[in-house]
């Protein structure tokens, strides 16, 4: 490999390392949502509340005015039992296509990157809309990061690479760096008649 190719190779090997790291986070945060969509689902606003003061006790008694603690108990009190099923349903649609998407990608069906591509651009325009309605730096940040996620999987789709080939990729690298390169040639002396090198009459 010579000097120019290097940083291209660099490059490469980067955009691979940011594509598994948001497959991983997008497949945690569908899990996550999931999950909460059960609870909210299952759980009557009372619990729900009383989970929200567990789970915000010890932070408010190191910091009775910690704004995050605070929001998550608002929103549990004013939480009614048609909103909890409202977003008991968003939660679970959400993350079962957010689960979808890195199923496909795992099993490297190619057909399927286009849908990953077009359910990943419904989120994030239903994420435009709502930060238009109620701004939010989370939010934003979840539309920033599904738009990177898109940029990276069509990326992916263009050069026909699966989930696999992109994690084969990247740890094939890994090994090579790790073996280092391959030591000089050493030069064979000439070989007489008699068989002994450098034996010449």
């Amino acid at each position: 490999m010579t000097a120019v190719d290097r940083p291209r190779v660099d490059r490469s090997r980067l955009i691979d390392v940011v594509f598994l790291i948001g497959i991983g986070l997008k497949a945690i945060d569908g899990v996550i949502e999931f999950v909460a969509g059960l609870l909210l689902l299952v759980l009557h606003p009372a619990q729900i509340t009383a989970m929200a003061r567990a789970a915000t006790a010890e932070e408010l008694r190191e910091d009775p005015h910690d704004l995050i603690s605070h929001l998550v108990l608002h929103g549990a009190a004013t939480l009614s039992a048609d909103a909890a099923v409202a977003a008991s349903v968003f939660l679970l649609l959400h993350g079962i296509v957010k689960i979808g998407i890195v199923i496909a990608l795992i099993l490297g069906t190619q057909r399927l990157y286009p849908l990953a591509i077009i359910a990943l651009i419904g989120f994030v325009v239903w994420q435009v809309v709502e930060l238009v309605l109620h701004p939010g730096f989370g939010l934003a940040g979840l539309a920033a990061f599904d738009v990177v996620v898109i940029v990276l999987t069509w990326r992916e789709w263009r050069q026909h690479r699966s989930l696999g080939d992109v994690v084969r990729s990247v740890f094939a690298r890994r090994r090579g760096e790790r073996g280092g390169a391959p030591g000089p040639a050493v030069r064979a002396q000439p070989v007489t008649r008699a068989g002994r090198p450098g034996d010449s009459r």
